[in-house]
């Protein structure tokens, strides 16, 4: 176990140094690639989506990779292959899929909510089921992850079901000014193409790690997760049950890929990305730093406690804003919930901040929208 959880973590280092300032965005992937569940890229144009995507898939050895960017015109053959027509001319309906989504370990489809409804239906059963399913054919899929990407979320219902596929949703942005210079550096050393000894890892020994995912124990962090789910549908954020039970997948993926049979309670970490709109952004910040705060084990996922220190001014901005919405009364129980979270998060933001004055200004602004909160009750 240890010589192969190394190795996918040289693998992910390898990619994190290509890529700078996006240690999250790597880290996030290596935990779907573990837990063999589905991930969803989604930020503006130019911020490496797809990049580093590819990057991974060239590291996983004896491993066929599958990338298509889709349009509203993309007909099935373009993602699951033609029909094989000497089967055809013989009575048979089969497809011919080499090279083909079918055979591929790493799947990436770009702006993957441009998909139309002649593939739907066969995209929803490969991502949710790993079926491949065309009239009478079925095939079990070989494909470690898939990964989806686009520049905006779905607006059209019929969209929502494709969307639901996907455990993870990744905020993928540009990067932090301070490290331009470092993105400038390696992007052109990317670019140029220069040799690097790129880390390679074995289809299979992915697949044996994916299998001793589902054997991590889960018990001490139970009922706390339990509770977590109960907190997340109190506050508007929608779970379904099937959801509820491929998350546990994640949380022992973020305990094996830090070398630990047992989950703790900062693996519950990654239940920050599985936000439907970005306003559940900031509210499952909130609600799930809380809970990890409170576990000091050593050997927390790096992921876990990163927390980064706010500004001042953003934390005043957003309390006032709460402060508003409070102000105009006639607020549902859902919405109150919405700003009771809210005004956690900002309270725990509000620790990080430096300066002291700015600190205890800000504290006061929040206890005292708190007292109004009270007096309502």
């Amino acid at each position: 176990m240890n010589q192969n959880i190394n190795q996918l973590n040289t693998v992910l280092n390898y990619v994190k140094d290509t890529f700078v300032g996006k240690n999250d965005v790597v880290d996030l992937l290596g935990i779907c690639l573990l837990a063999r569940e589905n991930a969803f890229l989604y930020g503006p144009p130019g911020t490496a989506k797809s990049a580093i995507v590819r990057t991974l898939a060239k590291t996983v050895k004896d491993g066929k990779n599958f990338e298509y960017l889709l349009t509203r015109f993309t007909e099935p053959n373009e993602i699951f292959g033609p029909f094989d027509i000497r089967k055809l001319k013989e009575g048979e309906l089969l497809t011919h899929t080499e090279g083909m989504m079918p055979e591929a370990s790493m799947v990436f489809l770009d702006e993957i909510f441009n998909a139309n409804s002649a593939i739907l239906n066969s995209l929803l059963t490969a991502l949710n089921e790993k079926i491949f399913k065309r009239g009478k054919e079925t095939k079990h899929l070989p494909a470690l992850m898939f990964v989806g990407a686009s520049n905006v979320l779905p607006e059209d219902e019929a969209l929502n079901a494709l969307f639901d596929r996907f455990l993870v949703r990744i905020n993928v942005d540009y990067v932090n000014p301070e490290l331009l210079q470092q993105v400038l550096l390696a992007g052109r050393k990317l670019e140029n193409d220069e040799e690097t000894e790129v880390p390679e890892i074995h289809a299979d020994e992915i697949r044996q790690l994916q299998s001793l995912c589902r054997t991590i124990d889960l018990k001490p962090i139970y009922e706390v997760y339990l509770n977590t789910i109960m907190s997340l549908r109190n506050t508007g954020i929608a779970i379904s049950d099937r959801r509820a039970v491929k998350l546990q997948n994640l949380i022992a993926a973020s305990a094996l890929i830090c070398g630990r049979t047992e989950a703790v309670l900062s693996d519950l970490w990654v239940l920050k990305h599985i936000w439907d709109t970005e306003e559940q952004i900031e509210i499952l910040e909130g609600i799930i730093n809380r809970t990890i705060e409170k576990d000091d084990h050593p050997d927390s996922h790096p992921q876990a406690m990163h927390n980064k220190t706010p500004n001042p001014e953003e934390v005043m901005k957003d309390v006032k804003i709460l402060v508003e919405k409070w102000n105009e009364g006639m607020l549902s129980f859902e919405e109150q919930n919405v700003i009771k979270d809210k005004l956690r998060y900002l309270q725990t933001r509000c620790e990080w901040i430096r300066n002291q004055d700015q600190k205890q200004y800000i504290q006061q602004e929040i206890e005292s929208l708190w007292q109004k909160i009270l007096q309502s009750v």
